[in-house]
């Protein structure tokens, strides 16, 4: 597999919140976005060089308890519990392109991909990985797992003029995107296998596992973390 990094995803308890956590690191404001019925989500977004974009997502509270757990580990305790610290870099998505097709990848190797669920908003169509309980990706070998974020989702856009296409493109550029665990030889043989090795740098950390972004802003080099 070949991919690319689509975005970048910040959890928050609720828009407001995750979008002036944002705006007060990069200086600029997600905005639009929509609903994800499905999910029980909702989210705000940000376009950047590259065809990179950045999404702050929450629960919608106006939205009806979905008929599954919410995708990115929301439902999950261990996310709720740093929620209540402030919105974070929770995640992010690498984006596979045609001619491979991310629903026969995931046919072939279902003990290594996520099930790949449809969305739609507004015009836009899309496939994604998400694990049955909702959780954050994660890589297993040998009776042990990691993934905590660090991991990617893996997206297919069915629309050519998908967010990191048809977003204004903001003055900002990510530079690098890293991060720490625990288990960092663990993902770096899940992050090999899915060819996405070259677009994280991990480093293995007794602490807790950490994400991290850094952006070149008008105002000098910020990092989401």
């Amino acid at each position: 597999m070949k991919l690319s990094i689509d975005h970048l995803v910040i959890a928050a308890a609720d828009l407001a919140s995750g979008t002036e956590y944002v705006a007060s690191i990069l200086g600029i404001a997600p905005q639009g976005g929509g609903a994800h019925p499905r999910m029980g989500t909702h989210n705000r977004v940000l376009g950047m060089a590259d065809g990179i974009y950045l999404e702050v997502i929450a629960i919608d509270p106006d939205a009806p308890q979905p008929d599954q757990p919410r995708w990115f580990g929301l439902d999950q305790g261990d996310v709720r519990a740093r929620l209540e610290q402030g919105p974070f870099l929770a995640h992010w998505a690498a984006r596979v392109d045609a001619p491979m097709d991310l629903t026969r990848m995931q046919a072939d190797h279902p003990d290594r991909i996520a099930p790949v669920i449809p969305m739609t908003r507004g015009d836009l169509r899309w496939r994604l990985t998400v694990p049955a309980d909702g959780s954050l990706p994660a890589w297993r070998e040998a009776g042990h797992a990691a993934g905590d974020g660090l991991l990617p989702t893996l997206i297919q856009w069915d629309v050519d003029a998908y967010p990191g296409v048809s977003l204004p493109r903001q003055p900002l550029k990510l530079v690098r995107l890293s991060g720490s665990h625990p288990q960092a030889g663990l993902l770096r043989q899940g992050l090999t296998w899915m060819g996405a090795d070259t677009l994280i740098d991990l480093e293995q950390t007794n602490g807790p596992p950490r994400l991290r972004a850094q952006i070149e802003t008008p105002q000098g080099l910020k990092t989401l973390a």
